[in-house]
């Protein structure tokens, strides 16, 4: 009798959560959302800058905004939380087409165990989900960036792993 195993390779895993609020600009408020984000996951806070002069005004290499990025546990932990803050339920339209996530969170008191600081305010923010499959690394190398069309992660795959393990209604 053959017993059929399921490839290890090709299971899917959550790569990385990255945290972004844009405060649209230097000063006090961009201060406040990097206390904010620190805050919320304890490790330190990155400024970003604006790329590229924009329509709106903003010129290049301006202080925009703070990201952080989470990965292993405490990304696991996040993410649950994040979809606590969603009621369970995500649009399909918050995927892409490798299979990763993107959620927005008008307000961050949304999330579970989030009190309000009248010091800080209120913010919203981004939350963007690479998900991935052993064996990824190799798009990171110098030699070889491509990985076969048979190990990228679909978006159907994406959201039967999301619905399966963290339990997400995704619909419309």
């Amino acid at each position: 009798m053959i017993v059929s195993k399921k490839n290890p390779m090709e299971e899917i895993r959550l790569g990385k959560v990255v945290l972004n609020i844009g405060a649209g600009g230097p000063g006090e408020e961009l201060e406040n959302a990097k206390s904010l984000l620190e805050g919320l996951t304890g490790r330190e806070g990155k400024i970003t800058k604006a790329r590229s002069k924009s329509a709106f005004g903003v010129t290049k290499g301006r202080e925009i905004g703070v990201m952080v990025t989470l990965r292993d546990n405490e990304a696991e932990d996040f993410i649950k939380r994040v979809f606590e803050a969603k009621d369970g339920k995500i649009s399909k339209e918050s995927f892409d087409s490798q299979g990763n996530l993107s959620i927005g969170l008008k307000e961050h008191i949304d999330l579970p165990g989030t009190d309000y600081d009248p010091d800080i305010g209120i913010f919203g923010l981004d939350v963007a989900v690479t998900l991935e499959r052993p064996g990824f690394r190799i798009k990171k190398r110098s030699i070889s960036k491509d990985i076969g069309e048979d190990h990228k992660i679909s978006k159907k795959e994406a959201m039967r792993f999301v619905e399966k393990k963290y339990n997400v209604d995704v619909g419309e």
